[in-house]
């Protein structure tokens, strides 16, 4: 090999890359490796939205080659960034406040409005929404969250198939968040009507945390505006939210 060669491969830039950990493991990201391994959908993403991911994972100490976070984003429409149901629970259960919870679904049986623990109901009973409370040991009363299937039935095949599990999988997210507003007041799933960058929220204590977390990503993204060019899928954006879904 010639110095010439020698100097060209020594001289080429090295990526940037995120480094943190999560549970005692090494989480190491780059703009490259979003890109290329955990971008879903047929967009293009910007710098500035891969920014932001790489540093909701950093801050909210996300593994997403555990599936705990996604980018998703579809033709020229804003990227979102969901976090699965899984990192909800762990990040719960990593609070020494937490005492467990309860979820379950509402139907309506006849002329009554019955809740029911957990996602098994009557054949003719209808199904109208979910719900849970969480338990934390410095509260005297639950945090306790109803939420509405028309609301958030999405009409893709997951929640066709199992809207039983997919309702109260809502739920519990839903109160999750408010319970532990510190630690996931920033952090939406797949079935959130918007993504926490476009939403807009009265100034409650979980509102507060996420507009206080969001301008720390929003602050490092705008370092790196360019547009990168994301691989195309051939999907579609009902096969993605059933991707994640199952998450």
């Amino acid at each position: 090999m010639s110095d010439n060669e020698v100097g060209k491969t020594t001289n080429q830039p090295t990526e940037k890359t995120t480094k943190y950990q999560v549970n005692g493991e090494d989480v190491e990201l780059s703009v490259s490796t979003v890109r290329n391994f955990l971008v879903k959908g047929n967009g293009a993403v910007t710098d500035q939205e891969v920014v932001m991911f790489l540093n909701l994972c950093k801050y909210q100490k996300l593994n997403p080659f555990l599936n705990e976070a996604f980018l998703v984003k579809f033709g020229s429409s804003d990227a979102q960034i969901i976090t699965s149901k899984e990192a909800f629970m762990k990040r719960a259960e990593s609070n020494a406040n937490f005492k467990g919870f309860e979820a379950g679904i509402i139907v309506q049986r006849g002329d009554e409005i019955v809740e029911i623990n957990g996602a098994v109901k009557l054949p003719n009973d209808k199904l109208i929404g979910g719900w849970a409370k969480v338990y934390r040991d410095d509260r005297q009363v639950p945090i306790t969250v109803q939420v509405a299937l028309e609301e958030f039935d999405k009409k893709q095949s997951t929640w066709k198939q199992m809207p039983n599990t997919m309702i109260r999988k809502t739920a519990i997210v839903n109160a999750l968040r408010e319970a532990f507003p510190q630690d996931l007041g920033s952090m939406y799933t797949e079935d959130d009507k918007t993504n926490y960058t476009q939403q807009a929220r009265p100034n409650t204590q979980s509102n507060v945390a996420s507009s206080i977390f969001e301008e720390k990503i929003n602050q490092a993204a705008k370092e790196q505006p360019e547009v990168i060019d994301a691989a195309a899928e051939d999907v579609s954006p009902e096969e993605v939210q059933d991707e994640v879904a199952g998450k």
